[in-house]
């Protein structure tokens, strides 16, 4: 049972490492591709973390953030080694969306070296988006 366990660990650890391989680059968390989940618990870690972090503030009941929702999804593959994105849920995340003073979803924060240097609120379009992302990179 145990030597099933290891084996099975093995194999999702490669898958792992696989998913997050980008052009035959090492593993590198600064390359992520994907938008990762934020929480309460881990805010802080996250924006110090990485260099360059955009955190998508978003609710499940919110029509612009579904309508954001796939132009983060493709940003974080197009920036992946610039910007790093994450998704913070403001209904299950309320310590941070309040200390933040979130009022407006959608809201992007940017963070570049553990520090808030922009807030963009509203739905934006893509190119819209990248343009005033750019700067951060």
């Amino acid at each position: 049972m145990d030597n099933e366990l290891e084996e099975i660990r093995k194999r999702k650890f490669q898958e792992l490492k696989k998913k997050y391989m980008i052009r035959g680059n090492k593993m590198d968390v600064n390359t992520l591709d994907i938008p990762i989940k934020i929480t309460d618990a881990d805010f802080e870690e996250n924006i110090k973390k990485y260099k360059t972090i955009v955190i998508d503030c978003w609710a499940p009941w919110c029509g612009p953030c579904r309508i954001v929702a796939p132009v983060i999804d493709e940003l974080a593959k197009e920036m992946a080694g610039k910007i790093v994105f994450g998704k913070l849920n403001v209904d299950e995340n309320p310590i941070i969306s309040g200390n933040l003073q979130i009022m407006s979803i959608p809201t992007m924060l940017v963070y570049k070296d553990g520090n808030l240097v922009d807030r963009l609120v509203g739905a934006y379009p893509k190119e819209e988006l990248k343009k005033k992302l750019e700067i951060y990179e």
